[in-house]
């Protein structure tokens, strides 16, 4: 007696089920593979479909905005907008390759859900307002100033010359280039801040 099994579809008007689709990913890449084995040279088709990807777009190297290690990417635009981010193989870091999350940086810079706006509460507040940048970089610089005025130590009890505060410390990304890193450093001393670090300890 024959026992059929159900078919669990994925809600497609097509009606084509995960073993269907898995059974047809395979044929498709047998195919391709049969083809390589044939000797068919597939690199010129592949280079230019991705080509079409980026076609009359600006590329523009940088690097992933995520850890410490720093992988190499391009990042193409068309009009000002970014339309595809992929690894950089001139990158003696990362050599074109990116970890699942650098791949889908793309997502972080071109995303209907990114926050366009600061989250600000204010202190005794239970709720978060909508600020917009400028207000928190002035926000910002203000009480760098307040807190660097209220903790600022010219000399030491004895007459030895300080000139810093231990009251703002500095904690730095390692993603940042090192033109950037020497800006910062220069700017934080000039301040008087000792308590400087930074995640590769720069």
């Amino acid at each position: 007696m024959a026992v059929s099994t159900p078919v669990v579809t994925t809600g497609r008007s097509d009606g084509l089920s995960r073993r269907d689709f898995i059974r047809l990913s395979g044929g498709t890449g047998a195919a391709l593979g049969t083809l390589s084995a044939l000797g068919a040279n597939l690199a010129p088709s592949i280079a230019h479909a991705r080509s079409l990807r980026i076609k009359d777009a600006k590329a523009v190297p940088t690097i992933c905005p995520y850890c410490a290690v720093g992988c190499g990417m391009i990042a193409h635009s068309v009009g000002g907008q970014i339309v595809n981010i992929e690894g950089n193989p001139d990158s003696p870091v990362s050599e074109g390759n990116l970890c699942p999350k650098g791949a889908a940086s793309y997502q972080l810079a071109v995303n209907p859900l990114r926050w366009t706006t600061v989250k600000y509460r204010a202190a005794g507040s239970d709720r978060w307002e909508d600020k917009p940048l400028d207000w928190a970089m002035d926000e910002i610089a203000k009480r760098v100033k307040k807190t660097r005025d209220e903790t600022f130590q010219e000399k030491t009890q004895d007459g030895k010359a300080l000139m810093s505060t231990l009251g703002i410390f500095s904690l730095g990304g390692a993603t940042i280039d090192n033109e950037w890193n020497y800006t910062h450093s220069k700017l934080m001393r000039s301040l008087g801040i000792v308590r400087i670090e930074n995640q590769a300890r720069i």
